[in-house]
């Protein structure tokens, strides 16, 4: 996502309301990072150059597509080692998904987490 050039529109008998889209890849992206398990967010340039993002550039690690039934969300992560890891991508699912509705007042039709690998635990 990231680019930031489309927008979710909201429209009622007061008005409209638009919302970009790297608004909501965000909120996406903190409801991600913030399930335990997450190491963070990931992104791949190639084959040869990824990087792993922190707190800056949370709409990177994440995909959105919109349609009339909703907006669906691809989110790309790495977990840390100790955890179960379609557990994490279930929570992932979940988080995301009520982030989402709920900030933003739009339909989620689909949450497609991508574990990209496994990482030591973060330190505290």
């Amino acid at each position: 996502m990231g680019e930031g050039k489309g927008y979710i529109r909201n429209t009622d008998e007061k008005g409209s309301i638009s919302i970009s889209e790297e608004v909501i890849a965000v909120i996406a992206g903190v409801a991600a990072i913030d399930v335990d398990g997450v190491y963070g967010l990931f992104i791949s340039h190639g084959k040869e150059l990824t990087n792993m993002i922190g707190r800056k550039g949370l709409a990177k690690g994440i995909k959105l597509q919109t349609d009339e039934g909703g907006v669906s969300i691809d989110v790309s992560v790495m977990v840390e080692m100790g955890y179960s890891v379609s557990q994490v991508g279930e929570d992932i699912q979940r988080g995301v998904a009520s982030a989402v509705e709920s900030a933003v007042g739009v339909t989620v039709s689909a949450v497609n987490v991508n574990i990209c690998g496994v990482s030591l635990k973060k330190k505290k």
